[in-house]
């Protein structure tokens, strides 16, 4: 079994497809899928499709790019959504993009806090996007779990070998997408080769960043097979392993959920 630790099924061209998708994905041994959250107003989708699809969980949690327009987003609203629904497991995508800075940083710095706080109250994993803010990231998270403890997810990991080493003595667990398959992407191949494997997931990000040799093209669940193979490689194991090192991961961080 492969867990898509993070994929976004609201979005096209999945969603006007989604019977189909998903068929795909558990044809290929994907039984499990978490479909991410961005905006509030896309949430009641989210709520839709863990409704009427068993093998689909969900997250709520604001983007950083949308921090600018989710300003009155606070703690007690974020854990108000996540109790909505039983299969509402995690909190985000949240975090820091300075990358495009979509929004203010002081205004993405504030949302961030506000989902960490609540992921620390009702004790769940906090997914976290970090994109040209690994200092800024390390020293939040730092400060927060110094206060209280916090589950991390660290979703789509590119950063250096240095924050990945920094992360993990949080505690935090990282999930290697299509990315590390890319040509360009050797470094980040040999972070997660020095990665311990006990601490790695794997995640599409779906419809974005279609792993090779699909690169170019819509991403979807079913292509983290390839994602896994690399990792196999990356790691001298079977792919068979590699899926249930990191499905054994994803249930250690959100617990028993089947």
């Amino acid at each position: 079994m492969i867990i898509d630790s993070h994929c976004h099924l609201t979005y096209e061209p999945m969603h006007s497809s989604l019977d189909e998708t998903l068929k795909r994905a558990i044809s290929n041994d994907v039984k499990l899928l978490l479909t991410i959250s961005t905006v509030d107003k896309g949430f009641d989708n989210i709520l839709k499709i863990v409704n009427e699809h068993e093998c689909v969980y969900g997250t709520y949690g604001i983007h950083p790019h949308e921090a600018k327009s989710h300003k009155l987003i606070n703690k007690e609203y974020i854990v108000k959504k996540i109790k909505l629904n039983k299969k509402i497991i995690g909190i985000g995508e949240t975090g820091l993009d300075f990358y495009y800075n979509h929004s203010d940083k002081e205004d993405q710095i504030s949302l961030f806090w506000q989902h960490i706080e609540a992921a620390q109250k009702i004790k769940i994993p906090l997914i976290i996007h970090t994109r040209s803010a690994e200092e800024d990231t390390l020293k939040i998270l730092k400060e927060a779990t110094n206060k209280s403890d916090l589950k991390i997810l660290i979703h789509c990991f590119t950063g250096s070998k240095e924050f990945a080493f920094k992360l993990l003595d949080l505690g935090a667990y990282i999930s290697a997408s299509g990315v590390i398959t890319f040509k360009k992407s050797q470094d980040l191949a040999n972070t997660f080769r020095k990665i311990p494997f006990s601490k790695i997931l794997v995640e599409t990000d779906s419809p974005y960043l279609a792993p090779i040799p699909l690169r170019g093209k819509p991403n979807e669940p079913s292509n983290i097979k390839h994602t896994v193979n690399f990792l196999a490689k990356l790691k001298n194991k079977s792919a068979d392993e590699v899926a249930k090192i990191t499905s054994q991961n994803f249930f250690k961080l959100f617990g028993k959920i089947t």
